[in-house]
């Protein structure tokens, strides 16, 4: 049995795959300071004893360190950084939202991977990294990588840092560059704001921009299959993967189709001006499966499957909301 430490495990990502982990016996301990998770996403794990929570802020190296002693786990042998801002808005109104919650987690993640001998690092990253390429299918060697929002670039930075730390007390660090990740519990992201949008005005949805913006889709439990497929393999010291689905995902107009028919039939669907949704948005991307299929992961499911599975969770998270 391995003991793991979740950073932002009270997350959407974080609580799933806390649940997977604690599934198959391992020792989990997830920090959080609940500014974007919430303590409902693993109160079930907490209190049958599967995982141990410590609230912390990840970005203050000796507050994770404290919640760490505190926690008592023994030794860690592997750190699952998933600490981020999940509100790009917000880095888009003041970009040190992402500097604090994205990239000074990653500062403060490895400062106490350091000092406590932990030399195992698996960073959520982000496809947006790379800019916008347009209808490049998007390899792990493109660039240059040229992020648009301040999220990206914090992500980015995060990148960096870890790939220098490689080269001291790191002797392996997983770099997953996530697509969209859809499902439940939702926190934020296009389905959960079209059904409350709906909820709220049901004769009517309005979308950002012009439903033109298209991308690839992948569940979070499809994800987490995957980050996990990639930790047990025998890779490279430094190892950066997509992950994603097999098609080039869907528009924002089918997606906002979906959620009428699913929730308020009769309501029109009323669409913004230009291709973004949103300053720092990426209208259209695609990737390359490649290297994950050569890593010999069986893949995913499509974009609209995800999208039309996670559809249905989150209506029913919402309901009982």
């Amino acid at each position: 049995m391995r003991t793991h430490l979740i950073t932002g495990g009270a997350g959407f990502i974080g609580s799933n795959l806390a649940r997977s982990l604690c599934a198959a016996g391992e020792a989990v301990l997830l920090v959080d300071d609940l500014s974007n998770g919430r303590m409902e996403h693993v109160a079930d794990l907490t209190a049958s004893g599967a995982a141990l929570f410590r609230r912390a802020d990840c970005s203050d190296a000796a507050a994770l360190l404290a919640a760490i002693e505190q926690a008592g786990v023994g030794p860690i042998d592997e750190v699952w950084h998933l600490a981020a801002n999940s509100d790009i808005a917000a880095g888009v109104s003041d970009f040190n939202v992402d500097v604090r919650r994205t990239y000074l987690t990653t500062v403060a993640t490895l400062d106490v991977m350091r000092r406590i001998g932990v030399g195992v690092i698996r960073f959520a990253s982000t496809s947006a990294v790379y800019g916008d390429l347009g209808d490049v299918a998007i390899t792990e060697e493109s660039g240059p990588l040229e992020p648009v929002s301040a999220y990206g670039a914090a992500k980015l930075a995060s990148e960096a840092l870890i790939r220098s730390c490689c080269e001291s007390f790191v002797r392996r660090a997983d770099i997953y560059r996530f697509p969209n990740v859809v499902g439940a519990p939702a926190t934020h992201g296009v389905l959960l704001d079209f059904v409350r949008k709906l909820k709220a005005t049901p004769e009517n949805l309005s979308v950002l921009g012009n439903g033109g913006q298209q991308k690839p889709y992948l569940h979070v439990a499809e994800l987490i299959e995957a980050m996990q497929f990639i930790a047990a393999q025998a890779a490279a010291p430094y190892l950066v993967v997509n992950i994603g689905p097999p098609d080039d995902g869907v528009t924002v107009r089918a997606i906002a189709e979906m959620v009428r028919d699913a929730v308020s039939p009769a309501a029109a669907i009323t669409y913004g001006q230009g291709a973004r949704g949103w300053v720092g948005d990426v209208p259209r991307f695609r990737y390359s499966g490649e290297r994950l299929r050569a890593l010999g992961w069986p893949g995913a499911g499509g974009s609209e499957a995800a999208v039309r599975r996670a559809l249905g969770e989150i209506i029913v998270q919402e309901q009982a909301a």
